[in-house]
């Protein structure tokens, strides 16, 4: 079985992180850099970066924010926000990214994570998948969540796969920041149907949360921000309680 992974993410507005609450109500937690540093040092495998307000405002990432991120890692950088074509992802390559993260623009012109994906590899491309219980099921939203679309998410899962996506980023909108545990359904139906790695996201509380997400949830990694932000564990903390439940991390 191949190790399972501890991301912390940084949801980045201005260059300052910040965390809400499904997706609203976002409450300063740190300087992107320093944080970035920290996570590094206490033993994350991985590290994402979302500029979440990027898309609504139909701009850029911030390229320079990226650049001072990636100088304090020797670890994996995942990289979201505001991509729209092959030059943005190739921009965020060389600005120090190792994987580039597509949500709305994927959405949109799914033939953006195939010609993404021959143009750089799988390995560098995730598609972020946010996503809600509604009347018909869960259903996959675009805009940092704030638009519904008519993908079934399960649906949209597979095709990810078939364009050549290297991961799936799945983030649950009814768990995001609520501290109450990860969307345990959705992240197996999910992790059932791709044959490619899916990183659970939206939710996390307790370490027991990833444990059941990771075991019950069948997910490759988990990602989680305030946890982690507000000190009620560290990544090495979490890893030896993993450890200890017999779950293998890196």
């Amino acid at each position: 079985m191949t190790a399972k992974r501890i991301i912390p993410c940084l949801d980045v507005l201005n260059g300052k992180v910040v965390k809400g609450t499904n997706f609203q109500g976002l409450q300063y937690a740190g300087p992107a850099k320093e944080l970035a540093g920290k996570y590094y040092g206490d033993g994350a495998d991985e590290l994402v970066l979302l500029d979440i307000s990027a898309t609504i405002e139909r701009r850029k990432t911030m390229q320079e924010t990226v650049k001072e991120i990636a100088k304090e890692l020797l670890i994996p950088l995942t990289v979201g926000g505001g991509i729209k074509c092959i030059d943005d992802i190739n921009g965020l390559l060389k600005c120090g990214a190792d994987k580039v993260s597509i949500n709305t623009a994927a959405i949109r012109d799914p033939k953006l994570v195939e010609l993404a994906a021959k143009e750089f590899g799988s390995q560098c491309i995730v598609v972020s998948v946010d996503t809600k219980k509604t009347e018909n099921g869960e259903m996959v939203f675009a805009r940092s969540a704030t638009s519904r679309t008519s993908l079934y998410t399960l649906d949209w899962a597979k095709k990810i796969e078939k364009y050549g996506a290297g991961e799936i980023l799945l983030t649950s909108i009814d768990a995001d920041g609520t501290r109450k545990g990860f969307g345990l359904e959705i992240t197996r139906r999910v992790s059932e149907a791709a044959g490619i790695p899916v990183i659970a996201s939206g939710g996390a509380g307790t370490m027991e949360d990833f444990y059941m997400a990771l075991v019950e949830g069948k997910a490759d990694a988990v990602l989680a921000a305030s946890v982690f932000h507000y000190g009620i564990f560290t990544v090495g903390q979490l890893k030896e309680y993993l450890k200890g439940r017999e779950v293998e991390v890196r």
